[in-house]
Parts: structure tokens; C-alpha cells; sequence
């Protein structure tokens, strides 16, 4: 199968916590690239799920340090245990003067808003929202529908009992988006196969379904998956971060189920259960930062949009990797079909939850 985005995880350097009450910002020294870059700062706020989520934030994380090594920018970073640090993070970020601050995920728009319009003159960009309208945020935003249609077809090509499920941590527009995405790729299988595959967790003209209820609690995704389990699914896709570990911890105990990953390739983030991922639904967080902190220390930031898409590589699905010898080759022919019928145009994947 044609590999849309690159599947290996960037090694990150270890970074230092900063809290409201405690150390400061860590700082990375800058690399051997340019003289010039060398003095813009780069930073980062991350979400409450922390740097070594192996999911979005470490993807982010991964990206600024890529541009802190090739670049040679200065990189700083505030880690956010609890919603209650985004301002204080962000505003330890304004302390330091930073060229450009990258906030991670939909829960810090409000205070990346707030942070902006007290700062004009400073520049942001914000990964998973497009809520904010004003000249100094950058969204870096992506149509994870596409990608998870794939994933969707996928898992119920494969599914021995022809039941699969998903869950998200939270249900806001993020999470959704994916869930969406998966159980219209389920139906496009049964329709195109004569088949009846069954999808639990989600009701997508509900947009109401399963959800663990955060972002952190691994316990919650390991019941929420065993509850999927005795219902007969052997396909679960988690889209709740670290919560998705509990999942991953379920279908282990199992042995005979399956996970789709989101946001990284869980295959190279979470090699303990590398042997249960079918694919994994990937947003290229860690490029998008890299080529937004690229541009601001040339001096040619803008605020306009990026938007991630299968036809601009920004999305895609990873490599089945240890499934590959056990997926179908007519299904694997119908996947790479689709792909790219949804790249050029000429299928549409829809998600109240897509970027607009």
C-alpha cells in the first residue's frame, strides 16, 4: 500500500515541566543551522496530555525540535499537566519574548485568544482549531475525516466478526472528526461488499456515542474497550490520546483485537503494542510546525490557514505493518482506490467537524 505520509516518529529530546509555581521554560540551545535563526525563539504550550502523549502533543513537540536542530532556533516549551496552566504557560511564553508560541490542541483556544489579544504585535499558531479570526493566529488545522474513511474501510474489510467500534476522550470537534470519518468508511465497505459490518460508539447523525470522558485516565479506555470486547468488536480505534494505551491494554489482554491508532503511527510511538496496530490515522502535526516556525523565522509568518488533506499529504494512514501479510490484496486494492478518489475531489468525505 502506497505510504501517504512518513511513519517514523522524529526523536524528541527530553524537556523540562514548567508549571505556574515552579521551574521555568525549558530551552533547547540552537542548532548549527543559520546565524540568523539562531536568535528567534520558538515555543510551545502543550495540552494537559503532556509532551510524551505519543499521540498529538508529541507530535508537535517532535516538529519544534526538528526546527530547533535544522533550523538552529532557540526552542522553549511549557508543559501543561491541567487546563488550569494554559495561561500561566502562556503567559511565561510572553516573558520570554517568544517569535512565535505554537499551542497544542482545541482546549487552549480560549486562552490562546486571550493570549493574542493581549499581545498584538506577537505571533501564534494553534494546532486542531480555527476558532480564532485575528491576524496574529496561525491555525494548523486537519480534515482527519479523509484519513479515517480509510481507516474505517480497512477495519471492517478486516474484522473476523464483523463488528468494530471506536470511542473518543472528550466529544468536541477534534475527537469527532475521526469517529465520523471511520464509521462513514464502514459503510462505503458494506456497500461497496454486500456486507453488514456493525460499528458501535458512535451514532454520527447523533454525534453522540462513547467517550472515557478525558484525556488521561488509561483505565476508563481499557473498560470502554473490554465493554466493546464482549459485544463482539475486533476492530477498536481510541481517539482519546494516552487513553487510547488503556484500549491498546484491553485488546492485549484479548489477543485476538485489534487498534487503529490516531494522530501518530502507533506503530513507531508505542512499540509495546506494535503487534496489535492495523494503521493508525496520522496528521502530520510535527511538519506543519516545523514549516510554520520555518516561515515566522524568515520573517514571513502569516496567519493564514493550513490545512492538512490527503491531495497535500498533510493526512493519511500509516503502514500496516505487522497486518500487512494478513489484509486481503483486493482490499488493499480497494483502499488505494479510494485514496485516491478522495484526493482528487471526486469522492467526497463529509464531517460537520471538517475545517473550514
Amino acid at each position: 500500500m502506497k505510504k501517504i505520509m512518513a511513519g517514523a516518529a522524529l526523536v524528541a529530546a527530553a524537556g523540562l515541566v514548567f508549571s505556574s509555581c515552579a521551574k521555568p521554560p525549558d530551552e533547547t540551545a540552537s542548532g548549527s543551522a543559520s546565524g540568523s535563526a539562531s536568535a528567534f525563539k520558538a515555543c510551545m504550550v502543550s495540552d494537559q496530555g503532556g509532551f510524551d502523549d505519543k499521540s498529538f502533543n508529541q507530535s508537535g513537540y517532535e516538529g519544534l525540535q526538528k526546527a530547533g536542530s535544522e533550523l538552529g532556533v532557540q526552542v522553549k516549551t511549557a508543559e501543561s499537566k491541567d487546563a488550569k496552566d494554559f495561561s500561566p504557560n502562556l503567559a511565561a511564553m510572553k516573558d520570554e519574548k517568544c517569535g512565535l508560541t505554537v499551542t497544542v490542541g482545541y482546549m487552549l483556544a480560549e486562552a490562546t485568544k486571550a493570549a493574542a489579544e493581549a499581545s498584538p504585535d506577537s505571533h501564534f499558531a494553534i494546532v486542531d482549531d480555527s476558532s480564532i479570526t485575528a491576524d496574529n493566529v496561525k491555525p494548523l488545522v486537519f480534515k482527519t475525516s479523509d484519513a479515517a474513511f480509510l481507516a474505517g474501510y480497512v477495519a471492517a474489510g478486516y474484522s473476523k466478526s464483523g463488528i468494530v467500534a471506536t470511542f473518543g476522550g472528550v466529544n468536541i470537534p477534534t475527537v469527532s472528526i475521526f469517529m465520523d470519518g471511520f464509521v462513514d468508511g464502514v459503510a462505503q465497505y458494506n456497500a461497496d461488499n454486500g456486507k453488514s459490518v456493525k460499528v458501535l460508539g458512535w451514532d454520527k447523525d447523533k454525534q453522540d456515542g462513547s467517550f472515557s470522558g478525558d484525556f488521561d485516565d488509561q483505565t476508563k479506555g481499557k473498560n470502554v474497550t473490554k465493554g466493546f470486547i464482549e459485544q463482539g468488536a475486533d476492530v477498536v480505534m481510541p481517539v482519546a490520546g494516552p487513553v487510547g494505551l488503556g484500549a491498546a491494554a484491553a485488546a492485549k489482554e484479548a489477543g485476538d483485537v485489534a487498534i487503529v491508532w490516531v494522530d501518530s503511527d502507533g506503530y513507531e510511538t508505542s512499540p509495546e503494542y506494535k503487534d496489535l496496530f492495523l494503521t493508525s490515522v496520522m496528521k502530520e502535526i510535527g511538519q506543519a510546525v516545523y514549516d510554520t516556525v520555518k516561515d515566522a523565522a524568515a520573517g514571513n509568518y502569516s496567519a493564514d490557514p493550513y490545512i492538512g488533506t490527503l491531495a497535500n499529504g498533510g493526512v493519511g494512514i500509516a503502514p500496516y505493518h505487522d497486518f500487512d501479510s494478513k489484509i486481503d490484496s483486493a482490499l488493499k486494492s480497494q483502499v488505494e482506490q479510494l485514496q485516491t478518489k478522495i484526493a482528487s475531489g471526486e469522492l467526497k468525505v463529509t464531517s460537520p467537524s471538517d475545517p473550514k
